[in-house]
Parts: structure tokens; sequence; C-alpha cells
């Protein structure tokens, strides 16, 4: 199955109803003041901080937060390479 990790705000109605009709999971709580509660999936939302580390340590190398390529096979190759080296190391 399918499913979707996000923020509180990313919470509305048509969203929730396009992912219902697709099958697919929710991992993001309803905002706080939804009339009905929304069921989730908790321990994929628990997990969502993996997610924004990783992109917050790739923000630290300037190439790729300034996006210096042009081309998007350099930038995706520039990022590879920072994963590498920030998740090896």
């Amino acid at each position: 199955m399918n499913g979707v990790i996000a923020v509180r705000g990313c919470d509305a109605t048509r969203i929730t109803t396009a992912l219902r009709k697709r099958g697919t999971i929710r991992a993001n709580p309803g905002r706080r003041n939804r009339k009905r509660a929304i069921h989730y999936d908790e321990r994929r939302y628990k997990h969502r901080w993996r997610g924004e580390a990783m992109f917050c340590r790739l923000q630290d190398f300037r190439r790729n937060a300034t996006r210096y390529d042009k081309l998007a096979r350099n930038f995706l190759s520039a990022v590879s390479l920072a994963a590498a080296v920030a998740f090896w190391l």
C-alpha cells in the first residue's frame, strides 16, 4: 500500500478525498480545528522527522542549497554525492 506523510497544514478535504479514492494511507493527523477526527498511521507520522532531517542535512551543502547546476542531471549527481558524504561519514 502507498502512504503519504505530510504535516498538519496539508490537511484539506479535497486532498483527503483524492487520497482515499486512490487507496492511499494517510500518515498525517488532521488539523486541531477539525470537527471530526481523521484516522491516520501514527507510527509512520512519528518517523516523519527522518525525512526532514535528511533534507536539512543536504541543505548544509551550499551547491545544493543554491542550486548552482542548471541541468537536472548535474543537480541530481551533486545531491547524490552530498548524500553519500553526509550519511556515510
